[in-house]
């Protein structure tokens, strides 16, 4: 009798699973974009400390995170990322180019979420630069990701803030 139990909560964990999972990268790339909101275009490019990235290069580092771990790596979309260049672009886009750049890979994330059966979750992962050993393990990852560059940007928009103007 338990097996049957077992097999009918299944089809409720993997809703709730894919439900969880494709929320929380929603609510990350609406902080990222209430974030970004009130930076000017030179804000959002500049770096405002002689450390770290500016909030704009750390918008393209998460796309190309998400579209090689998750998109490349698990969808099979073909991207090939070139890290460095995301933040070090000497022409990037414009803030709202570079936006919509997060919001189709985020776009592309959440389908490919929900693409996924409950065997799929554990399918070996083997993307260069993880140790993530399973899709469900790297796609939790690449969230936590995306929430620590976003404690990152809060920072720069509180630093902006400081120096109004600028």
């Amino acid at each position: 009798m338990h097996a049957p139990a077992k097999q009918e909560r299944m089809p409720e964990l993997d809703a709730t699973l894919t439900a969880v999972l494709a929320d929380r990268y929603f609510a990350n790339l609406a902080r990222v974009r209430e974030l970004a909101a009130p930076l000017t275009e030179k804000q959002f490019w500049t770096k405002p400390f002689s450390y770290g990235n500016s909030f704009g290069h750390l918008v393209l580092h998460l796309t190309g995170n998400l579209n090689y771990y998750i998109g490349a790596q698990i969808a099979n979309t073909g991207y090939a990322r070139d890290r460095a260049r995301e933040f070090t672009a000497p022409n990037p886009p414009s803030k709202e180019e570079a936006l919509k750049g997060l919001d189709h890979a985020v776009a592309m994330v959440i389908q490919t979420i929900r693409a996924q059966s409950p065997e799929d979750w554990s399918k070996p992962y083997s993307g260069v630069g993880t140790n993530c050993s399973n899709r469900l393990d790297m796609t939790v990852q690449c969230a936590a990701h995306m929430q620590h560059h976003i404690g990152q940007m809060i920072y720069l928009g509180y630093e902006w803030q400081r120096r109004p103007g600028q």
